[in-house]
């Protein structure tokens, strides 16, 4: 008996032999072909051609881990101090839900502001260097950012990967992945690690389901900025064959399966960690560097976390000279816990901005003495601002409704200043941006279209900006 389901194949196997036979000789050349090719491993990170002429050509990310305080820094709100020490939900209106929930009054801000420049930039008595008019004429103020997570993990992996969640590529390792790196000898994506990894740990510069070739390389801010960076070995010769040994390896790998993106950046990776123990070498000696130019930077401060971040600055254009796609610094330790002042704000705050208000005037400063300035862009953000009011007694709590950053250098229109919080600097009202459009901006200034540079990964073509993101084209030159 059949089985009443049972249809006759189509096509038997003899049929199927007999009808495709002449196809098998494709196949086995295609083969062929394919180890060929296999063996033959690209740089990932060689330069490539951006979509347009770009504005610029590296970036210096300076993270404010923690989410600085924009109305006691740059967003200056006299009501504040009209209304201090009133209930905030009778003056501001009803108040969403915060981090901790503990809403005290209205708090005005610590410090006094001037307004600062030809461009006559509202500026907090924290910042005496980069108020100079020199440097603040530079910078592009962005009063109404808003992001989409308020806890600092989030938050953290929103602003660097355009995703709350881990494992995406952080925008470091999506700028390498478009544009490649000028330098063979170093990474293309460095992180000079101050002291702080922010909340979210070591995935906020990771490369994801990129190749590992473009995740960030943390340094730290020393003579040894690296593990192992010395060679273990008693002679190059050794170090050279065993280099050569784990090469062959990897090489005989690919030709005998699919070719593997991880496999490739291994052997990628260990060719400039190679290069790297005579690149990184130079990179850190600073003989070359004057007295003047360490002092610009803060070197000779008598606050260790200025002569650490001001360090920090120094190698960042360093690295901006010898090619290196985007650096990003993180915090010093030591100012407390990091922007996130829940209380103690007048303390915290105040260390931080003696921190990094010396050493970025001073960066902004060299490269536009250098002529790097018009082709270096700069980014100063936190993941989140603060509150208007108080959180106990003398602190504010996250604000992911409206806050500032800011944006410098490359294809940046100095002096400018777009959107609004409102009178209390609690929310967004006018030309409301989020952390999709800092990214789709960024990437223009590189000559990258945000909406083309992608990676098909999961039968999706990912990208940094997912689906979102607009050009903020008001900040443009």
């Amino acid at each position: 008996m059949h089985c009443r389901r049972f249809q006759k194949s189509p096509l038997s196997r003899r049929d199927l032999l007999a009808k495709g036979a002449m196809g098998f000789g494709g196949v086995a050349l295609q083969a062929l072909l394919s180890d060929q090719s296999r063996a033959t491993v690209t740089n990932p990170l060689a330069p490539k051609t951006p979509h347009f002429a770009p504005k610029a050509r590296n970036v210096i990310f300076l993270y404010m881990d923690g989410g600085p305080s924009h109305v006691d820094t740059f967003d200056y709100k006299p009501m504040l101090k009209k209304y201090n020490g009133r209930d905030p939900g009778e003056v501001i209106g009803k108040l969403a839900p915060t981090q901790f929930d503990n809403v005290g009054k209205v708090l005005q801000a610590q410090w006094d502001f001037k307004q600062r420049g030809e461009s006559g930039a509202w500026v907090s008595e924290l910042f005496p260097h980069l108020a100079k008019k020199e440097v603040i004429d530079e910078i592009a103020f962005v009063k109404s950012m808003t992001s989409k997570f308020s806890e600092h993990t989030f938050a953290n992996y929103f602003l660097h990967t355009g995703s709350p969640f881990q494992g995406r590529p952080s925008m470091g390792a999506w700028f390498g992945y478009g544009l490649g790196s000028e330098n063979e000898n170093l990474p293309g994506f460095v992180v000079l690690n101050g002291g702080l990894i922010p909340p979210g740990g070591l995935d906020c510069f990771g490369s994801g389901f990129l190749p590992a070739a473009y995740q960030g390389s943390v340094f730290l801010p020393k003579d040894q900025p690296i593990a192992n960076i010395k060679p273990g070995e008693k002679d190059a010769e050794s170090q050279r064959r065993k280099l050569d040994l784990l090469s062959d390896l990897d090489r005989s790998a690919l030709t005998k399966g699919y070719p593997d993106p991880q496999v490739e950046a291994a052997i990628q990776n260990y060719e400039t960690a190679y290069r790297m123990q005579t690149s990184v070498p130079d990179l850190m000696d600073l003989r070359g560097e004057s007295d003047v130019v360490k002092k610009l930077y803060g070197l000779d401060s008598d606050f260790q976390n200025t002569k650490t971040f001001g360090l920090q600055c120094l190698l960042a254009r360093r690295l901006v000279e010898r090619g290196v796609r985007f650096i990003e610094l993180t915090c010093p330790g030591g100012n407390g816990d990091r922007w996130d002042q829940h209380g103690k704000l007048v303390d915290g705050h105040g260390k931080n901005c003696k921190t990094v208000d010396q050493p970025i005037a001073g960066l902004i400063t060299d490269l536009r003495r250098l002529g790097l300035l018009d082709s270096t862009l700069i980014v100063w953000a936190g993941e989140f601002g603060r509150t208007p009011f108080a959180q106990g007694n003398d602190g504010r709590d996250h604000n992911p409704f409206g806050f500032t950053v800011w944006m410098a250098g490359g294809g940046v229109k100095g002096g400018a200043s777009v959107g609004a919080t409102d009178d209390f600097g609690y929310k967004a009202v006018q030309d409301r941006y989020e952390i999709h459009d800092l990214h789709a901006t960024m990437l223009h200034l590189l000559g990258v279209e945000h909406t083309q540079s992608t990676f098909r990964f999961s039968g999706r073509d990912m990208r940094l900006t997912d689906v979102h993101g607009h050009v903020m084209k008001e900040i443009l030159v």
